[in-house]
Formats: C-alpha cells, sequence, structure tokens
C-alpha cells in the first residue's frame, strides 16, 4: 500500500477519479466500498478526451483504468449516466480490460451499441438498458437512476447507497424547467433524497465560473426559430451530434418554413437513428440525406450538420472550405453555430468561422445570439441543488483545477464546509466522513493512435512532438570489413532548412573519420559519435539540436 495511506478504517466508503477532476473530459469515476485490502468496486462512466496540437496524430485519449482492471473480479459493474463521449465514448476501446456488465438508460443503450458493434464486441458485453428511475443493485451498491437534465436524452444522476453512507453523483446537469424533449429534471425526487440524507454531493463543476441560471432551451428553441424565418438563403446548424433537443429545434424551425431538412455527419444521423428507436422525433417528418442537398431551392433547404467544435473531418469543416462532395454554401446563405466552444477548440473552430467569412456566408454563433444554451449548472443551478439535497460534504468533478477551486469556494460561501477538491488518481474517504485524501492509485492517460491504444508519456505522440519543433536527420554509414567507408556517406533531412545537408554530411564524415579503426568494430559507439557530431554542427549553425538517426551497415 502506499505510503501516503492514512489511518485505516475497517469499513469505508471511498472515491477515486481516473479522469474527469483536474480536466474536462475523459470522465471516469470509481467507488469503493469495504477494507482498504478488500474492496469491491463501481465504476460510473467512461469517457474519452478528444486529442490536440499537443499530441500529433492522436485523435482519442483514454483514461488509464490499470487500477481498478488489477481489481476486476471485485468490480461489479459500469454504470453510465448519459450518453455523451466524454462520459462512454471510451467503452469499446476498454471494456476488452474490464469485462463487466453495464447500466444505463435505453438511449445511452443504444448510442453504445453502435459503438460495440464497430469494435465487434456487440455479441460479448451485456448492457443492461434501464429506465430513468430505476433501482438496481451492484454487489454492496444500491444504485437509482434520477432524472436531470442536460444537453442529450435521458440523461441521469445517480444515486449510490451503501452501509458506509449515501452519495448523490450528480452527473451532467442543469435546471430546465422547459426543456424541448423529455420529463425534465425530477426535483420532487432530489428533495425527497435531501430529507433521508446525502452524506456526499458529487457535482458537476463545468459552468461554476458563470453567475445566474442557464436559459431554457425553449427560450433557444423560439430565438433559432426566428432566426430561421428570416432567412433568404440555405440553412445550415451544426452543433453537438448527440444535442437531440437541438436537433428537434433545428427540425421545428425547418419545418415551420416549409424546408427541408439533410443530415451531413454519420454522428448526427446515428444519433437521430438512436432517438427515433427509443421514441422521440417523432414527428420530424422524412429526414434527407446530404446527396439530395444540391437538388433543393435554397430557401427550400436546412443542413443539419456535425463540425461546432472544429473537426477536421467533420462535414462544416470541409463545407468552408469547400471541399464537400455533395453539400456547397455561397454568399447569402447562413450557418449557425448551435454549440459552445469546448476549451482547447478555439483554434479549430476559429478556422472554419474565417473559411466561411472567405466564401461571404454569415453565421450567427452562441457569442453573438441565444442560439445555445449549455449544459451545466451556472451558480443560481447550483445553489437551489444544494437546497434540494442538503449534502453534508461536497467534491467538485467535471472540471480544471480553476473551476474545481471556484466550486469548492462558492459551495463554502453557501454553508457546506466540507469541501475537497480531488485530482485524478487521488482516493478519498466519503464515509464515515469527515471527506479525507487518504491514498492514491496509478493513472494516467492513454493515445488512440489509428487502431491501436498506446501509453501517452512514452508513446509515439511525444516523438511526433520533437519532429514537429526540429525535424530529422538520417544518416546511413556502409563500411567494409577493414573499417573503411565503403560507399558515400548517405544522410536524408525532413524539416530541416534548405542548405543545412552540406554542413551536416561533413560533421558527419568528420565525426567517421575521427574515430580510430578499432573503436569502429563498436557499431553503436561509432554511430553515437556520428549522431553527436551531426547535431552539434546543426545546433552551431541553425540554433536547434535535430532529432538523429544512425545506421551503420557492414558490407
Amino acid at each position: 500500500m502506499n505510503a501516503r495511506r492514512r489511518a485505516a478504517l475497517p469499513d469505508e466508503l471511498v472515491f477515486l477519479p481516473l479522469g474527469g477532476t483536474g480536466e474536462i473530459g475523459m470522465n471516469c469515476y470509481c467507488y469503493g466500498s469495504g477494507p482498504a485490502d478488500d474492496r469491491h468496486w463501481l465504476m460510473v462512466d467512461l469517457g474519452v478526451k478528444f486529442g490536440d496540437d499537443a499530441d500529433p496524430g492522436i485523435d482519442v485519449v483514454l483514461p488509464d483504468v490499470g487500477y481498478i482492471t488489477a481489481e476486476k473480479s471485485q468490480l461489479h459493474g459500469l454504470v453510465l449516466t448519459h450518453a455523451h463521449e466524454d462520459h462512454l465514448g471510451a467503452v469499446a476501446w476498454l471494456w476488452p480490460q474490464l469485462q463487466c456488465p453495464i447500466y444505463c438508460t435505453p438511449f445511452a443503450a443504444q448510442i453504445l451499441a453502435l459503438k460495440l458493434k464497430e469494435a465487434g464486441l456487440d455479441e460479448q458485453v451485456k448492457v443492461h438498458a434501464l429506465p430513468v428511475g430505476s433501482r438496481f443493485q451492484l454487489g454492496p451498491f444500491a444504485c437509482e437512476f434520477v432524472a436531470v437534465t442536460h444537453s442529450i436524452p435521458e440523461p441521469t444522476a445517480l444515486l449510490i447507497e451503501t452501509a458506509q453512507g449515501r452519495v448523490l453523483h450528480s452527473g451532467d446537469w442543469k435546471i430546465d424547467r422547459t426543456p424541448v424533449l423529455g420529463q425534465g429534471m425530477d426535483e420532487q425526487r432530489l428533495r425527497e433524497i435531501g430529507q433521508k440524507g446525502v452524506d456526499v454531493l458529487i457535482c458537476d463543476s463545468t459552468n461554476v465560473l458563470r453567475e445566474g441560471f442557464s436559459p431554457s432551451e425553449k427560450d433557444v428553441a423560439e430565438r433559432i426559430s426566428a432566426i430561421v424565418k428570416q432567412a433568404a438563403g440555405r440553412v445550415a446548424v451544426t452543433t453537438f451530434a448527440s444535442h437531440v433537443d437541438r436537433i428537434a429545434t433545428a427540425i421545428r424551425a425547418a419545418r415551420a418554413t416549409g424546408r427541408e431538412v439533410v443530415i451531413a455527419g454519420r454522428a448526427m444521423r446515428n444519433t437521430v437513428e438512436a432517438a427515433r428507436l427509443c421514441g422521440m422525433l417523432t414527428d420530424a417528418g422524412r429526414l434527407l440525406d446530404e446527396e439530395e442537398f444540391g437538388y433543393l431551392p435554397p430557401d427550400k433547404v436546412m443542413l443539419l450538420c456535425t463540425g461546432s467544435q472544429g473537426e477536421p473531418r467533420a462535414a462544416i469543416a470541409r463545407i468552408a472550405e469547400d471541399q464537400h462532395p455533395h453539400v456547397s454554401l455561397e454568399e447569402g446563405d447562413l450557418v449557425i453555430f448551435s454549440s459552445r466552444t469546448i476549451p482547447g477548440n478555439e483554434k479549430e473552430v476559429s478556422r472554419i468561422l474565417n473559411n466561411l467569412a472567405r466564401l461571404e456566408i454569415d453565421v450567427i454563433t452562441g457569442e453573438d445570439d441565444l442560439v445555445h444554451s449549455s449544459g451545466h449548472p451556472r451558480q443560481g443551478e447550483l445553489a437551489l441543488l444544494y437546497e434540494w439535497v442538503r449534502p453534508k460534504a461536497l467534491i467538485p468533478m467535471h472540471g480544471e483545477p480553476r473551476h474545481l477551486r471556484a466550486h469548492r469556494d462558492f459551495a463554502q460561501s453557501k454553508g457546506i464546509r466540507d469541501v475537497l477538491i480531488p485530482m485524478d488518481g487521488n482516493i478519498i474517504r466519503l464515509a464515515p466522513g469527515p471527506l479525507d485524501d487518504v491514498d492514491e492509485a496509478p493513472c494516467g492517460r492513454l493515445h488512440v493512435d489509428g487502431r491501436l491504444i498506446v501509453p501517452s508519456e512514452d508513446g509515439p505522440a511525444r516523438q511526433r512532438r520533437k519532429l514537429s519543433f526540429v525535424g530529422i536527420v538520417i544518416v546511413t554509414v556502409a563500411i567494409n570489413k577493414s573499417q573503411d567507408l565503403a560507399a558515400d556517406i548517405d544522410l536524408i533531412t525532413d524539416g530541416i532548412p534548405t542548405g543545412l545537408d552540406g554542413d551536416l554530411l561533413e560533421a558527419a564524415e568528420r565525426a567517421f573519420s575521427s574515430t580510430p579503426k578499432p573503436r569502429r568494430k563498436d557499431r553503436n559507439q561509432l554511430a553515437e559519435a556520428i549522431r553527436t557530431s551531426v547535431r552539434r554542427a546543426a545546433d552551431a549553425i541553425w540554433g536547434k539540436k535535430p532529432i538523429v538517426k544512425v545506421t551503420v551497415v557492414q558490407v
């Protein structure tokens, strides 16, 4: 056991985040019940983050669940609070390590089924689709799906009851009393839970920096409808592919103005299919494929498309570059970005906005007008939830460090004195209270590189990152049995300024000549001498030390 381990209790309830605290995305939270040497585990959510410029070639980042994998005989299940990628996107990648049953609502089950089928796991994974409001027992954990509102169908908070205490895991939520779809937040049930007592509230922190209350989806729907009514040309709406409420809003605005609806983007079409299978979007009518876009009059078409976060291969990015095979926009058309830019995606989104501007296409974003409302709680909503649930203690989650600190301060200002900020890998005792950071578990990130899962620390992205800064020099040296050159030294450069090759070749030749013949027999030693000489020459002339690879072969 780690030396950090504090006074052990014979029976305790602990919280272990493996992703989602100290960052937005990659949510993965574990609850442990029992003594430290014999814990039973429950995992809540298993999501992804998306790669950025810091990780060249990496599209998806996963939490490292190795600590729980080692305890998988004690893992009673994985519970998914909702169907967003940052909460279930890692399941198909990591389930083979965990091999546990999965519990979620019907809509999340439909989205997950598509991913499992793509991964060839649909026949192996046992998924239990339970209605919102369901109660179920997983080992020592009595669980209940509690209805909340968010930017996706069937979002839930999770009530977890054990012999040691009661925890409410909020999931992603906001208070919206007039949602476009769904039953809304179960305020009555949350009040009942609070009356019975909640030891710890594990709570969403994403929007804690904003005061007041989030606008309702109804307000957004009315504004989008008004904008579409005034539009003279084509209208394109790009939003999160999973945002069924917003998809429904756009479709209704289109139908009210006599427009056909075209869907562009596989993720959005999959979401529509899943929603219809769950009894949603029943009034949407026929939705057209992107191949039909060009046959419709400009004032009779609305395009629903993916790419609101700047994804380079998504529909709106290719449209903005005028490279989409079936869809093109022109001067006088309108694009509505009905989304909020996730931190880290600003450059990619800005690139799309500028490309649209070059095509003289009008754009409305959430910063310009009420065309988007976040699915996360502002301060007013947090205060109401505290009032309903009346937790003895609080742990902020789902946020970067600044969000977690702000949530701690806000909760304490509202009278919740026992607040502890976790970071990924912390093992925190929830009950018996008070909160205590008692231990830590190994954690980290994994990269999805093409079809493979590779380490993040010493994986290929690290080398690619270095290549992007300094380039590479490849030196091939052929020597004969007399330890002399059998041919001229061959040198190839990539990412190196023009004109430097000759100087680097001279450095390689000097290093070879200055190495005595007896030492040339040690191929590794010779290669290292040449590598060092070439790097030093590049640094002296260029001011940078490239990656140098030297191969010595005998002929």
